[in-house]
């Protein structure tokens, strides 16, 4: 067969396909130099391997004084110590006299019930006194000046000329507006006392504008739960003691001093039941927009209410001069108290001993933040209310402090007021 006959086969050709590289899309290009930047920051921060690092979860059971663990920047920092802390919110008094079974910390609002916590421990507790901060009285404008016209109060110089933010209140006069009496025997068809202490009946409605006929009344919480409302007690105590120390007298005598004890519960007993014995958090309902018309005046913290004029003067650029403050005379400094109850517990009273940061933070949030063992440093916290636009706080002239009672004096007048129930014993 010729080579013509035969069928012809091509060789295969190869072909070969151009891939096209995909474009890295500018979004991503556009992205990279914040990623490089952050990742530079978290290196040099030394939180480039936070994610991996292991985070203990402390249980704590904390009143009022929650507000600082709550704060981001505080859980920020605390996180860069390896802690988060889970909180159990309860009065102050409540953590003390209720199981502590499954805490790692505590962290009462005042002096009373951390010694009851410490009473019941069977371990050496590490603890912590980081701050102060005045018990006071916060009100709104109208009967702030209402108190003035009455000769309760008197208001502090506004350095800038403007209306003041604090007033000083005498609390002895005041404390003879609470009681609801009159000045007079006279009484009234329905048994009643005449001219009885109401707020119009000592002026509130003279401008025309306002008018408010219920009792002069302080809105409290819980005696029996509440920090706050035992420091205000301790405080009506001592007033009515005639500015002496409940249970300091007739010491020689255990029946007369405590008849004595019992009698000054009883005259003071009124000025506390008759305010409803509310057991919330008395600061939320104080800020919040129906504030005025929940109660005319409420017992807070003045951290409480120079970290709200903070925040507010941030948001507005200007001071809420709708709410002002009362500041007692005599008064009372509270001293809240971090208690260890376990080895990781220890770590964090030892953070918030040493870490500046914190202790920065805490004047921010409007404390008085102890400085070498002193009572308490004001003039940091003073620098920053300046700095911030906020009037600075003048200490009245009358220094008179309230002391609170021995413990089981202190829990004899409020378990008289407020009739409170047995406390809860931990298993062993």
């Amino acid at each position: 067969m010729s080579d013509a006959g035969r069928p012809r086969f091509e060789e295969p050709r190869l072909t070969t396909r151009q891939v096209r590289r995909r474009r890295v899309p500018r979004h991503v290009l556009a992205a990279l130099p914040l990623a490089v930047a952050g990742l530079l920051s978290l290196l040099l921060s030394g939180n480039a391997l936070r994610p991996f690092e292991q985070i203990t979860t402390l249980q704590a059971r904390m009143a009022s004084k929650s507000d600082f663990f709550k704060d981001p920047e505080v859980q920020r920092l605390l996180l860069r110590h390896g802690i988060r802390v889970d909180i159990h919110r309860l009065g102050s008094r409540g953590i003390a006299t209720q199981s502590l079974q499954g805490m790692d910390v505590v962290f009462p609002s005042g002096q009373p019930a951390a010694k009851l916590v410490l009473a019941r421990q069977q371990r050496s507790v590490h603890s912590v006194r980081p701050f102060v901060t005045p018990l006071v009285l916060g009100t709104f404008r109208a009967y702030a000046d209402t108190l003035v016209k009455a000769g309760v109060a008197t208001p502090q110089p506004a350095t800038d000329g403007g209306p003041t933010l604090y007033y000083d209140l005498d609390m002895p006069t005041f404390m003879g507006l609470l009681d609801g009496r009159a000045d007079t025997t006279d009484q009234d068809r329905d048994g009643r006392p005449e001219g009885a202490d109401t707020w119009n009946g000592i002026g509130y409605d003279n401008a025309g504008a306002h008018s408010n006929s219920g009792r002069v009344l302080v809105r409290t919480s819980n005696v029996c739960e509440s920090n706050a409302a035992g420091a205000y007690l301790s405080l009506l105590a001592f007033v009515a003691n005639r500015n002496s120390t409940p249970g300091t007298q007739n010491v020689d005598d255990p029946r007369l001093a405590q008849d004595a004890v019992t009698g000054l519960a009883a005259r003071i007993k009124p000025l506390i039941s008759l305010q409803g014995m509310w057991a919330d958090e008395q600061a939320d309902s104080y800020f919040s927009d129906l504030g005025e018309s929940i109660a005319p005046i409420s017992l807070i913290y003045e951290h409480q209410y120079l970290a709200h004029q903070l925040a507010h003067h941030d948001r507005h650029g200007k001071q809420d001069t709708s709410r002002v403050l009362l500041y007692p005379t005599p008064y009372a400094l509270t001293e809240p108290q971090l208690i260890s109850l376990t080895d990781q517990g220890d770590r964090l009273v030892r953070i918030l001993e040493k870490d500046e940061e914190l202790r920065d933070r805490a004047i921010e949030l409007g404390f008085r933040v102890r400085f070498s063992g002193e009572d308490g440093t004001s003039e940091r916290l003073n620098d920053h209310l300046r700095a911030h636009g906020i009037q600075v706080p003048v200490p009245n002239a009358d220094q008179t402090k309230s002391y609170e009672p021995d413990l089981d004096v202190l829990e004899r007048i409020i378990d008289h007021v407020g009739t409170c129930p047995p406390p809860v014993q931990d298993t062993p």
